[in-house]
């Protein structure tokens, strides 16, 4: 009887310690790959999420400056962290968490949230987006890649040869050009590749692309939308329209995308991380998408690379920039 009382009275106080604790808050360890404005947007979202619904978090962030091998660091680090929940912002930054989570010991194993990632099974992180299984699910940013290039084509018909830019390491950036490819012929254009391992790399890449294309587009790339203002310079310098899939991209330059708001992406993921921190299981959690797209415009750069704004999608923009 006294050790079954013992056992009990264990159990109880188990639970109001582990229940001061998260009364006192939870922590979550954050990858970020780079720092730009749509990626900045997501963990703004995240915080937001968390502050709107009274969860306490202290978020451990850690930024890979779009260094491949830092984000592997980072990763290790955040294992010994111990915190609640990982979250990865970004491709690179969710499989070297991923990699360091099969890396470490039992005791070691937490939950991870991916965000900002394009196409999660192309990256090895989840097998099946309806049921993940294991501790990795998340949020989706995939491409409705046919609606961008709608509005492209739109915005400046009669474009024959397109430029796209992306790093060729990144896995969500290839599948999105894959996905550019294969639309190219019914969509009657030609698709002219430019790519860049690093920042560093963007401008030159950019005016490979001069002369061999009537307008660039940028997916949700994070190395070159890190670079962008390199991009906008070649684009005003030789009049070339340069558009984007992220409206961050717009209010920096570009002169045109029909993308997601990041932000909110952000505020979702804010909300399965929740659920994650209150007991529920990521191998039950499908992948989420955000649907909704927003149409932005920069009018005072499209004139700078040459492009009178139609008033047709002026008209239907959820924001202007003059």
């Amino acid at each position: 009887m006294k050790r079954i009382f013992g056992a009990a009275l264990l159990l109880f106080f188990s639970v109001v310690i582990s229940s001061s604790a998260h009364a006192e808050g939870y922590v979550i360890s954050v990858n970020q790959f780079v720092e730009h404005p749509a990626l900045d947007a997501v963990l703004q979202g995240m915080k937001d999420y968390m502050r709107d619904n009274s969860v306490a978090v202290d978020f451990k962030v850690h930024n890979a400056q779009a260094n491949m091998g830092t984000a592997n660091q980072i990763a290790q680090q955040m294992i010994g962290e111990k915190a609640d929940l990982l979250v990865a912002i970004a491709t690179p930054s969710a499989q070297a968490t991923a990699q360091a989570l099969k890396r470490a010991p039992e005791d070691l194993q937490r939950p991870l949230v991916f965000t900002a990632i394009t196409d999660p099974v192309a990256a090895g992180l989840v097998e099946d987006l309806q049921r993940p299984g294991g501790d990795i699910t998340g949020v989706s940013d995939l491409l409705p890649v046919r609606k961008h290039l709608e509005m492209v084509l739109e915005y400046l018909p009669g474009i024959e040869r397109l430029g796209v830019m992306y790093n060729a390491g990144e896995a969500n950036s290839k599948a999105t050009v894959e996905t550019i490819r294969e639309l190219s012929d019914d969509m009657g254009f030609t698709l002219v590749e430019a790519t860049a391992a690093k920042t560093a790399d963007v401008y030159q890449a950019a005016k490979s692309l001069l002369g061999r294309v009537d307008a660039v587009f940028i997916p949700t790339d994070n190395t070159i939308v890190s670079a962008l203002e390199s991009v906008l310079k070649v684009g005003v310098q030789n009049r070339l329209p340069i558009f984007a899939a992220d409206i961050n991209s717009v209010e920096r330059g570009a002169a045109a995308a029909m993308g997601f708001d990041y932000y909110r992406h952000g505020y979702q993921t804010g909300a399965m991380a929740e659920k994650i921190l209150k007991g529920a299981s990521p191998a039950t959690l499908a992948v989420e998408f955000q649907e909704e797209l927003q149409l932005h415009i920069n009018t005072l750069y499209s004139r700078k690379m040459g492009v009178e704004p139609p008033p047709a999608l002026l008209e239907r923009a959820a924001k202007v920039y003059n």
